[in-house]
């Protein structure tokens, strides 16, 4: 804790500097406890200078997903009850569900640096390289009957989408149902899993996963992944890991919020940054394909589609492509 309290000190000035007499005063522990402190921080990556008569100055901090600096691009009113940061784990869904069969409490969050077997829907891989981007889960317990979630997968894009705007400057598309593409490539895919009280038929838990690709390049995808991903900085958008996280926690729990209740200016942001409406997509259903034109999502961000015999249908489920993107071209 020594090390922590130290740190929120420094950041409080941070550029300028702070005698170490001060910090011992401040923290009621001693000059040496000090010194260790800055020493562990230094070891930790972060730049202290020390100057003779003057003390400490926090210079520069590392780029990582540590809890101190998620924490610190927060803003000051969120409430964040648990913020795990963890260096590397499975899947950060798969551990939030065991977290939450446990008992964790609505809001925590999990980072991971790396994934050993990310996930995203239809339990297809995602590719997790250490420190290339931010993965991250957010435990809700809305106590909200099924129905009343319907939209949470297509409220976490919009989600996702302010979060990379507030922080990189760019706002991507959203190719339905939840993929985030930029320039026709994927930049983040989303995974949400619910589950359901067995007594009540109420929610019990939802959890979002949202991994985003921050800074890998083609190698880091492998051949077959590159040819349809991509990240902010092969775009040219530089951004912190830690703010991107915690303006992700930030929109997630805006959405948690507004479960429930009216979701209409989630559904016109969608349809905004939806880059599936108006393009003729293929619906991969499960023994055929079939062409259509993408017309409209309705208010729970079913797809609405007009088929080639004039008939319309809503879609929920399944597979859509899009003529243009991830290899459809024909």
């Amino acid at each position: 804790m020594g090390r922590e309290r130290v740190y929120q000190l420094l950041q409080e000035r941070r550029g300028k500097f702070f005698s170490g007499q001060e910090i011992s005063k401040r923290l009621g522990v001693s000059r040496a406890a000090v010194w260790k402190s800055i020493d562990r921080l230094r070891r930790d990556g972060y730049i202290i200078d020390a100057r003779t008569g003057l003390g400490y100055r926090l210079s520069a901090a590392p780029d990582v997903l540590v809890e101190r600096e998620v924490r610190h691009f927060m803003r000051q009113d969120t409430v964040c009850p648990e913020l795990r940061c963890l260096e590397e784990v499975d899947s950060t869904n798969s551990y939030l569900k065991r977290e939450a069969l446990q008992g964790a409490p609505h809001r925590t969050a999990v980072t991971a640096n790396c994934q050993t077997a990310g996930r995203g829907r239809r339990e297809r891989g995602f590719v997790s390289p250490a420190g290339k981007g931010v993965y991250l889960s957010v435990l809700l317990r809305p106590h909200l009957p099924p129905q009343s979630l319907l939209g949470a997968t297509g409220m976490a894009a919009v989600a996702v989408c302010n979060a990379v705007e507030r922080t990189a400057g760019v706002r991507p598309g959203i190719k339905w149902t939840n993929d985030l593409v930029l320039n026709g490539k994927k930049l983040c895919g989303i995974l949400t899993e619910l589950s359901v009280e067995g007594e009540t038929g109420m929610a019990e838990s939802l959890i979002i996963g949202a991994g985003v690709n921050v800074s890998q390049e083609p190698e880091d995808f492998g051949p077959e992944v590159a040819e349809i991903a991509t990240s902010l900085a092969q775009e040219g958008y530089q951004v912190s890991l830690a703010a991107l996280a915690a303006a992700m926690i930030e929109e997630l729990y805006e959405l948690g919020d507004a479960l429930g209740g009216d979701i209409s200016r989630w559904v016109d942001a969608y349809r905004r940054d939806c880059v599936t409406l108006g393009k003729q997509v293929r619906l991969m259903w499960t023994d055929e394909q079939e062409e259509a034109a993408a017309l409209d999502v309705d208010g729970q961000f079913g797809l609405i589609v007009q088929l080639r015999d004039g008939s319309r249908r809503t879609v929920r489920t399944g597979e859509v492509s899009v003529r243009g993107m991830y290899g459809y071209l024909d």
